[in-house]
């Protein structure tokens, strides 16, 4: 029993020296908790509305007025055309459209049936339900509190969903579903295997070799560079030929970018090997530090809209969040360079940073 009793206290011992992992495991159902509490959100609020109203008038200045006050929608532009609805919706900046019938309010007095048209970006289909839904809802409302027995009028919304019509939850999923396998790849195999290398005690003899930092990060990067780009390849390929997703955009353009994606991830797993002396200590922080982020902050699942207004800001931290738009932008809206300028430069950037400080750490290491 005697023997027992020290085993066990030197188990307890090499547990206890180990803080970093020790932390990363005390603190991982606390993270857990809080992220999947203020992350899973299946409501929608602060949806982006462009109303087209060529001939405003009483009847639709009351409606738009009422949409806007409700507290669900944030009118971002008031159109006299639809020329700009095309753009607004490929850059994101509108998720809905209100398109009023010119003489919309003539035509109701009259006791015709004027029409009112709701577009609604369905990239997301289940957000895109349940604005189209909560838009119908408003417009149903507003009738019948305006209308008694003396002056009976309808209003039939026509409805549209864009770039998603058949609501295809596989087309929501699919892009989301690259960015994970992408990180999975990338980040956590290179923090594993150069982890693994300190662990052994080859990462030493590398230091002390003639090579450079920055050749010894390329050696190690390079072949899973490789490897996360050929995944990349395989996967939109079971995108297509599998799953039926649609690729309206340019496929180069959509490779090019997943390649930009794979450095970020590179850079972070050489981040986080850099900062661990143990296989499991890096598992556990590529798993809170990059697995957990991507699946619940990037809009992978829950839109980001749903997402109370202090988390918002942090998921901009998150790689996964501006390549999950990349890749839905690419295959479900056909956009190009022009529309995803910004978040191709922001992860690009994100890449530059992480290799400078990953080539700082292993020259200080060195040094």
């Amino acid at each position: 029993m005697s023997v027992f009793l020290a085993f066990l206290r030197k188990e307890f011992a090499h547990i206890l020296r180990d803080r970093r992992t020790l932390l990363i495991v005390l603190a991982l159902p606390l993270m857990q908790v809080l992220l999947f509490g203020y992350a899973i959100r299946n409501e929608v609020t602060d949806v982006r509305l462009v109303v087209v109203d060529s001939h405003p008038d009483a009847v639709t200045l009351d409606i738009r007025n009422r949409l806007g006050g409700t507290g669900l929608f944030h009118i971002v532009a008031v159109e006299p055309t639809e020329a700009r609805l095309d753009r607004l919706f490929r850059t994101g900046k509108a998720q809905v459209a209100v398109i009023f019938q010119p003489g919309f309010g003539d035509l109701l007095s009259r006791g015709q049936v004027p029409q009112v048209q709701v577009i609604t970006d369905a990239a997301e289909p289940n957000t895109g339900s349940r604005m189209q839904a909560y838009v119908t809802q408003v417009i149903q409302a507003w009738q019948m509190e305006r209308q008694d027995a003396a002056r009976a009028f309808r209003i039939h919304p026509a409805v549209q969903m864009r770039f998603n019509p058949t609501l295809k939850s596989v087309n929501l999923f699919v892009p989301g579903l690259i960015a994970l396998v992408l990180t999975l790849i990338s980040a956590l195999m290179t923090a594993v295997s150069l982890t693994r290398e300190k662990e052994t005690g080859t990462m030493e003899i590398l230091l002390v070799s003639p090579l450079r930092p920055w050749q010894i990060i390329s050696g190690k990067v390079l072949p899973y560079l490789v490897l996360g780009w050929a995944s990349a390849i395989s996967t939109l390929v079971a995108a297509r030929v599998v799953f039926r997703v649609p690729m309206r955009g340019s496929v180069p353009l959509f490779l090019a970018e997943s390649l930009l994606y794979v450095l970020v991830s590179l850079g972070l797993g050489v981040l986080i090997s850099s900062r661990t002396t143990s296989q499991r200590a890096a598992t556990m922080g590529a798993l809170v530090g990059l697995m957990m982020p991507t699946q619940l902050l990037s809009g992978f699942v829950f839109p980001l809209e749903s997402m109370p207004a202090w988390l918002r800001p942090a998921t901009n931290l998150v790689p996964a969040r501006w390549f999950v738009v990349i890749a839905r932008g690419i295959m479900l809206k056909g956009v190009g360079i022009t529309y995803l300028w910004r978040e191709t430069l922001v992860l690009a950037l994100m890449a530059a940073v992480l290799l400078v400080l990953a080539i700082r750490t292993f020259r200080v290491r060195l040094e």
